[in-house]
């Protein structure tokens, strides 16, 4: 699947909630199916700034594709930082440097977040596209 179509799988699971009480338990589910995150990568140079609650976004380049992991002591941003997970995962750098994430704005998600969480959802996008920037460095 490229990023668009996981992207467009995104927006059509949510459009099934009318109500964003419902939208915020189905992140928060999300949030509780992220796994993969290894206890010796939260290190403080993992942790995303800008964040208001603690993420941690750890990236390996494996095959020309990064391999994001990521966790949250928050239960909504960590549903917020699964989601990019799944559709930045996987991806070749120019892959995640030339996607443009539109579901955060197809679902609502963007309007229904408070300042802080706005920010941090900007500093999780940043922090990724940098290790997509860095990798793409490295195998030129």
């Amino acid at each position: 699947m490229t990023i668009n179509e996981i992207q467009d799988d995104i927006v059509e699971e949510f459009s099934v909630f009318d109500d964003w009480m419902d939208k915020y338990s189905y992140l928060i589910e999300i949030g509780n199916d992220l796994d993969g995150f290894q206890e010796e990568n939260r290190l403080d140079n993992n942790l995303i700034e800008g964040c208001q609650s603690k993420v941690w976004l750890h990236a390996e380049l494996k095959d020309g594709k990064i391999e994001y992991t990521a966790d949250s002591d928050a239960i909504i941003v960590k549903g917020i930082v699964a989601l990019l997970v799944k559709v930045l995962s996987g991806r070749t750098p120019d892959e995640i440097l030339e996607s443009e994430l539109s579901f955060v704005e197809k679902i609502g998600l963007k309007e229904h977040l408070s300042p802080t969480r706005s920010n941090g959802l900007v500093a999780m996008i940043k922090q990724m596209r940098l290790f997509a920037i860095a990798f793409k460095a490295k195998q030129a």
